[in-house]
């Protein structure tokens, strides 16, 4: 069993939810907390309460982007080639310029 843990209002977290997702959403769902910089918990947390995910700028996030650049790249050509683009692949090309237009207004 985990330990129990604080929220941000020094609340307990005792309380456990779970659900299910498919293969696609589990990678989709990783992609997205590994891009925030959050841990899994937060960023469902954070979602569900329909809050803003602020990523902050770290080097486990700077290694994410640039893997899922790296993925988006490999996938580009893949349509360059003929094929169609999922719509798995739009939603982390759309996730990362939201990151990359907030970094640049953090940077101005």
């Amino acid at each position: 069993m985990s330990a129990k843990n604080v929220d941000n209002h020094n609340r307990w977290r005792s309380r456990t939810v779970a659900f299910r997702v498919s293969e696609e959403e589990a990678q989709q769902l990783n992609v997205a907390v590994k891009l925030s910089g959050l841990t899994k918990q937060d960023y469902i947390t954070t979602r569900l309460l329909n809050r803003d995910i602020v990523v902050q700028g770290n080097p486990r996030v700077y290694k994410a982007l640039r893997e899922q650049f790296g993925a988006v790249l490999q996938e580009l050509r893949r349509i360059d080639a003929g094929n169609a683009a999922s719509d798995e692949l739009l939603d982390t090309i759309q996730m990362i310029a939201r990151i990359m237009d907030g970094m640049k207004e953090a940077s101005a």
